[in-house]
Order: structure tokens, then C-alpha cells, then sequence
């Protein structure tokens, strides 16, 4: 008797390719990112706005952005968790809702504290930029998926330089609120085409719903104009070996599905969100050691990428500052005076623009020499743009080396991008980014307080040599990694 022809959502994934339904989620997915980059670029220009219109000290400045972090920190576990359990679209809507709206409110905050307030509350909304990532990734093929999460990327630098050059036009003329309000735009975009967008296939089979993944596969195939695989479709094929000897010891995700011949749809029950189990899945055997060390390198890669935007906005100015030791901080020529001239605002953008090249690095290593490989070099060569810099250079040479340590660094951070959801499986996967987000947000939160703080008090050495020691123990940390995901398919199970 002939066997049954069966196949598989990764079979039908590879088999659709990418085409236009995936360019669709691309767009999408991509302009959340974007609205997001920009979100997180205000911190190198409200900051020192808001300093001189009230007064405030260092520390307070530096609050702006951490408390920023912090809500992600918060945002990043709690959405993951979330949009595990109950969908990818879910997670996303509530982000950008809540982004959205404290945003928004943002521009019109009365004081000091109530923008600290608003903008914790946008930190918790951003923190669900892992659900985009990885809602993402779901719909691309394993063959070339680091090179098209790479492309994904683009759309936070160019977020980045979006934002740049607003600041560049907008603060001098209208000011900081002007400046918030605008950067907030991009996401009602977003909402506003919400009912279209489509649930991850791979979180339906995760819950067993077959007939609702098999309806999002048609979709895919409709829309790219070729034919899903022949045969019946199954959330996850049996494994055999090249005998077909049936191998065990795997427990699917995919609870069950639908006997030959039969139209019944047999779903597993949406449990309650449950926070703390699905927090110890992270913690088992098979995942213990990959997560910890995506922690501290998530960590690593967020102070070092926020303290590299955050000192395009202060390094060369504060130089000058220390060299004059003038204690008048409010007549000093830096940050933000109003003049579309300022070189702030051409070093942000020069240096935002750096992300371009460091993403086309990025892409061509990924899929070639493995993701490991790949991270590690860039933080190598990041640590070696940043370490002329102990000693105060000119203004050029300060410029040129932060734009290659921000090359390298934004490289770094997409494949790990890549490489985070590759490592979990698909009903953790959110999860699991979004809790190493969390530790990426931790970074985020200490870096203006202590970094650029150095700074800010004329400590560059000191935050240069900071900067350039945490490079290089995440390049360590990073071949200890246990596995190479390069090339293989999202696992469904653990």
C-alpha cells in the first residue's frame, strides 16, 4: 500500500519562497521597526532640549532615557509572553497602541516628571519590538533567513536617519514637543491598516490548529502565485531516519491533527497566560546555557549600541567643553541651541547613516560564515574603532571612528537578531527574545547613567575604555555559544 504523501509547514514555507506576500509583511513589519528606531533616536535630542528649557541636572537628563529602557525591560518580557499565548497580532496591537498614544502625549508633557512618566509608558509599548521580529520570521524560508532578517533591519536605520533628519529641520524652528508629535505618526499608519494583517501560521501550529495555518498557507501560495505541496498538511511530519526507522523522543507542539479523509479541526484550548511557566522553559536543559549567555551578550550589544548613539550627541562637544573648563554649562555651544547648524545634529546623522554599511556587512557574513562567527568579529572590530578614542582626536577623526564602531555594532545586533528566535522553539519563541530584550534594556537603562555620564563629567577615557572592554567580553561570550543556527529550519519543539 502506498504511502501517504504528507507535508509540512516548513515544507510549505520553503516551497512558497519569498514573494509578494512576504515583500507585504516585510513592508509592514519593517515600517514597525522604523517607528520604533525613530521612538528610540529622540533620546540623543529631547534630552539635552528638555535640560536647558528646565534646568535640569545630568542625572535628570540622563533619566529621560533610561526610563525609556526601563518600560522596555518591563514591555519586552510581558509582551513575549503575551503573543505566545495568545498570537502574534494581539502582542503587536497592544504595543503599538500604547506606543502610539504615550508618545503622542509626550509632546504636549507639562513638566519634567510627567515626560518621565509618558515616555516609561512608550518603553513599555516598544518593548514589543520582538513580537514584529519575530511574527516576521515566521513567514521566510530557512535557506536565506539571515540574510532576509538582515534586510528587515534596514528599516531601523533607516528610522534612525528619518529621525535624524527631522531633528534636523523641525527643532530648530519648532521645537522638542513639535519633534515628539511628528516621530509618533508612523505607528497610526500602522493601526490603521491592523485588520489586515495576518496571524503567524507557525503560532497556529503550535496550538494545533491545523485548518487555520493550512488557511494562511493558501493565502501565502495565492498571493505568490504558486501551488502548496501535494498531499495532506500536518502541523510537524514525523521524523524518520534514512532506514524509516521512526525516531522518538521529540514531543511535537503540534498536539494533533486531523485524521486522513477527515474536515474535523482538532484545536489545542488557549490556556491562561502564564507567565512563570513559560519563563522556566527558558531555564531547561536543553535551553539553560543558550539563554544566559544571550542574556549578557544582549546586555553587551545594547550599552554599547546606545552609549555609540548617545556619544554622537555628546562626544565631540563635550571635548571642546572640558578643553574650555567653562563651569557656565548653560553658555556652552553644544546640544541643541536651536542653530539648524549645531554639528549635533550632522554627527547624528552621519553617524546613524553608518548603519547602512554595517548591515550590508552583516549580510553578506550571516549566511556564510554562521551567525557565531559573524557577531564575534564585528564586536571585535567595533572595540578597535572605539579604542583611539581614550585619547581625545579631532572632530574628523572622532567622527569617522564612531561611524565604523556604529557600522559594526548594528551589524552585530541583527544577527543576533537572527540568531535569538532560531535558538527557541516556536511556542517560547517571543518569550525567549523578549526576556533577552529585557537584559538588552538593563544595558540601555545603565548606559546614560553611567557611561555617558562619564562623559558628561569629563571621563571620556574612562567611557571609552568601558565601552571598548564590554566589545570584547561579548566577543568571548559569543563562542561559547552552544549551537550554530545557520541554516536550519525553526524548531517547533524543545
Amino acid at each position: 500500500m502506498e504511502e501517504e504523501r504528507v507535508f509540512t509547514l516548513d515544507d510549505a514555507i520553503e516551497s512558497l519562497g519569498f514573494g509578494r506576500f512576504q515583500c507585504l509583511i516585510l513592508v509592514y513589519a519593517g515600517m514597525s521597526w522604523m517607528a520604533e528606531a525613530m521612538e528610540m533616536m529622540l533620546l540623543s535630542f529631547v534630552g539635552p532640549a528638555v535640560e536647558q528649557l528646565w534646568d535640569l541636572s545630568p542625572r535628570q537628563e540622563s533619566a529621560i532615557s533610561s526610563v525609556v529602557f526601563a518600560g522596555m525591560m518591563i514591555g519586552a518580557y510581558s509582551w513575549g509572553v503575551l503573543s505566545d499565548s495568545k498570537g502574534r497580532r494581539i502582542g503587536f496591537f497592544a504595543t503599538a497602541v500604547i506606543t502610539f498614544i504615550a508618545g503622542f502625549l509626550s509632546s504636549f508633557a507639562p513638566n519634567y516628571y510627567a515626560l518621565l512618566f509618558l515616555r516609561a509608558l512608550v518603553g513599555i509599548g516598544l518593548g514589543g519590538g520582538p513580537v514584529v521580529s519575530s511574527w516576521f520570521m515566521e513567514f521566510v524560508p530557512a535557506p536565506n533567513r539571515g540574510t532576509l532578517m538582515v534586510i528587515f533591519s534596514v528599516f531601523w536605520t533607516l528610522g534612525s536617519i528619518l529621525e535624524a533628519i527631522l531633528a534636523w529641520t523641525i527643532m530648530p524652528r519648532l521645537g522638542w514637543r513639535w519633534l515628539l508629535g511628528v516621530s509618533s505618526t508612523p505607528l497610526l499608519f500602522l493601526l490603521i491598516f491592523y485588520p489586515l494583517v495576518p496571524e503567524s501560521p507557525r503560532y497556529y501550529a503550535a496550538k494545533g490548529d491545523t485548518a487555520s495555518a493550512l488557511a494562511i498557507l493558501k493565502k501565502m501560495a495565492a498571493a505568490n502565485k504558486l501551488e502548496l505541496p501535494q498531499g495532506r498538511f500536518v502541523c510537524s511530519g514525523d521524523k524518520h531516519d534514512e532506514e524509516g526507522v521512526e525516531l522518538e523522543a521529540t514531543q511535537l507542539l503540534c498536539e494533533k491533527t486531523p485524521t486522513p479523509g477527515s474536515n474535523a479541526v482538532i484545536a489545542a484550548k488557549d490556556p491562561p497566560i502564564q507567565f512563570f511557566s513559560k519563563f522556566a522553559v527558558l531555564f531547561s536543559p536543553p535551553l539553560l546555557r543558550s539563554t544566559i549567555l544571550l542574556w549578557l551578550v544582549f546586555f553587551a550589544n545594547a550599552f554599547t549600541y546606545y552609549g555609540l548613539v548617545l556619544l554622537a550627541s555628546q562626544l565631540s562637544s563635550q571635548q571642546t567643553r572640558c578643553k574650555l573648563a567653562s563651569p557656565a554649562r548653560k553658555n556652552s555651544p553644544l546640544l541643541h541651541s536651536g542653530d539648524s547648524k549645531d554639528p549635533v545634529f550632522r554627527d547624528v546623522l552621519i553617524t546613524s547613516c553608518a548603519e547602512l554599511p554595517g548591515l550590508m556587512i552583516a549580510a553578506a557574513m550571516v549566511d556564510y560564515y554562521g551567525r557565531k562567527v559573524s557577531m564575534a568579529v564585528l564586536f571585535i572590530f567595533c572595540g578597535l574603532f572605539l579604542s583611539p578614542l581614550v585619547s581625545p582626536q579631532p572632530e574628523g577623526v572622532t567622527t569617522f571612528l564612531l561611524f565604523g564602531a556604529r557600522a559594526c555594532i548594528m551589524g552585530s545586533f541583527t544577527i543576533l537578531y537572527v540568531y535569538a528566535p532560531e535558538v527557541y522553539p516556536t511556542s517560547s519563541r517571543t518569550t525567549g527574545l523578549g526576556t533577552a530584550n529585557s537584559f538588552a534594556r538593563i544595558g540601555g537603562i545603565l548606559c546614560p547613567l553611567v557611561a555617558v555620564a562619564l562623559v558628561r563629567t569629563c571621563h571620556h577615557s574612562l567611557a571609552i575604555m568601558l565601552f571598548t572592554l564590554v566589545s570584547a567580553m561579548a566577543a568571548a561570550l559569543i563562542f561559547s555559544f552552544p549551537i550554530e543556527t545557520k541554516g536550519r529550519a525553526l524548531t517547533d519543539v524543545v
